[in-house]
């Protein structure tokens, strides 16, 4: 045991070092990374309490909270949300949308593979140029895609860890950017009943990403009267890089078989201002759940100095439904997930999912 507890607290510290150099500038790198797509959570139930469960995530969503959690995956999954961001796509005014889809195998005893797909979409945006400043110019539509494969072990009944490799694309008809990164994760679970949990992960860590394509040139004709080409040189972003710190404690009543889950996460990020999460879920009969949270950052009630669209409370609800017999020993089941995220002065965000398990 004392072994298991200096291997965690190695991971700990590795993890926290190693972010150590980019949480050393100033607030003049707020809002320079790239690929910030990457700290938008895709998925149904966990952002229900503002992504909070860091300590306590399981099965597919742990691709964005933690990917430790996919140890707990038992057998196959498959989990697919939409996301209709900020209201979704209302012409000029879009908020576009996300869909996500996940797979994950149990391999092993100790042992989860998983992958996913993020894709992000912003319907068509009308194209303006410097001499024809209005919007008849035609439309483009960007595209946003991340692909996840990860590995999550089961060190022990009450260390378990993973990590999640990742390829970003992002492009236009006419630009593109590729770019890497890397998640990775550890859970501690202990109590009697494996109440209490703590969890940290590192996410987004990688190389930074720059653009390159046709639409990086320009062509003109210069004073001699020769075409001439000219290209931009794109400059390289860093990728939006946080650390999440969870902690989470479960209180068990037999009547009713119900569950109240208080949890709590800080979330250092590296490019935006850091977060303080609270949340709690209430579930009966581990068919039927709720959840709120609230996700805290400096200045966050003020409309003029606030830095993100989201106002912080966020909300949502499960149904877990059972497809096994009752003298069967099978975790075959059916979720639907759904929350709401608030937003001002855009509208809210709704994500809404199902998963499947068998």
């Amino acid at each position: 045991m004392k072994k298991i507890f200096r291997i965690f607290t190695v991971v700990a510290l590795v993890a926290l070092l190693a972010t150590q150099s980019a949480w050393a500038g100033n607030d003049n790198r707020r809002g320079t990374a790239g690929a910030t797509e990457l700290l938008i959570n895709p998925w149904a139930r966990s952002t229900g309490w503002g992504s909070v469960s860091v300590a306590n995530v399981r099965g597919l969503e742990s691709f964005y909270s933690n990917i430790a959690g996919l140890c707990f995956l038992q057998g196959v999954g498959f989990n697919y949300t939409n996301t209709f961001l900020y209201g979704g796509k209302t012409g000029l005014n879009s908020g576009g949308s996300i869909n996500a889809l996940a797979l994950g195998v149990r391999i092993s005893e100790q042992g989860v593979l998983g992958v996913s797909l993020n894709s992000f979409s912003f319907g068509d945006i009308p194209i303006t140029k410097e001499g024809s400043p209005e919007p008849n110019n035609g439309s483009f539509s960007p595209t946003l895609m991340n692909i996840n494969v990860a590995y999550a072990h089961s060190f022990t009944n009450t260390i378990h860890g993973g990590v999640n490799i990742k390829v970003i694309s992002e492009s236009t008809d006419n630009i593109t950017g590729t770019g890497f990164s890397v998640d990775a994760g550890i859970q501690y679970v202990t109590g009697a009943n494996d109440e209490l949990k703590f969890g940290i992960s590192l996410k987004n860590w990688g190389p930074a990403m720059s653009f390159e394509g046709t639409g990086m040139s320009f062509t003109f004709v210069n004073n001699a009267g020769n075409n001439m080409t000219a290209e931009y040189r794109s400059g390289e972003m860093e990728l939006p890089t946080c650390l999440n710190i969870g902690l989470s404690y479960d209180f068990l009543f037999e009547t009713w078989q119900q569950r109240l889950t208080i949890a709590g996460a800080f979330t250092s990020n590296a490019f935006l201002k850091d977060n303080i999460t609270l949340g709690m879920e209430y579930s009966m009969f581990d068919i039927f759940s709720l959840r709120c949270g609230y996700v805290w950052q400096k200045n966050i009630f003020s409309d003029t100095d606030r830095t993100t669209a989201n106002t912080g409370f966020c909300a949502g609800g499960s149904v877990d439904i059972p497809l096994n017999k009752k003298d069967e020993e099978s975790n075959m089941g059916l979720s639907i997930d759904y929350s709401y995220r608030m937003a001002s002065p855009l509208k809210g965000t709704h994500s809404i999912g199902a998963s499947f398990r068998f």
